[in-house]
């Protein structure tokens, strides 16, 4: 079994959902050593979150972001946590719903994702900043 262990920082990335996939594939050149195995993506925040979906159609994201905003609205009066902003709530709760990592099969040293899918980096605060990620793949 082989083990390969990266993080990475991405450019900061304004409020929504956007196609990461050739960035993560970029970062792990070892993904071409492992026949048969999986690739873990972690993402190290509280307010930003990770998903796979449509990677063709950037409505899809638009839509995705104006879901969530309804789902899970700013500036309810019952959030206690305020004091970093009104977007700062509502990413936290975002962020557990949607999760902080995501396995994906390799296989032949390729991610075996299908046709139309993409990895989604889901940032949920205005101003979020650079985000780190850990992605470990391994397998035989």
């Amino acid at each position: 079994m082989k083990f390969f262990q990266k993080e990475i920082q991405l450019k900061p990335a304004k409020r929504g959902f956007h196609l990461i996939t050739n960035e993560i594939e970029n970062s792990i050149a070892e993904l071409n050593q492992i026949k048969t195995g999986q690739l873990q993506v972690f993402i190290k925040h509280t307010s930003a979150s990770l998903t796979i979906n449509e990677n063709a159609d950037p409505s899809v994201r638009v839509d995705f972001e104006s879901h969530i905003n309804k789902m899970v609205p700013e500036n309810m009066p019952y959030y206690i946590h305020t004091y970093e902003g009104s977007d700062d709530m509502p990413a936290h709760i975002k962020a557990s719903l949607l999760g902080p990592s995501i396995q994906i099969p390799i296989t032949n040293g390729r991610l075996n994702l299908g046709t139309w899918q993409g990895i989604y980096l889901c940032e949920h605060r205005d101003f979020g900043g650079s985000r780190k990620l850990v992605i470990t793949a391994f397998g035989v």
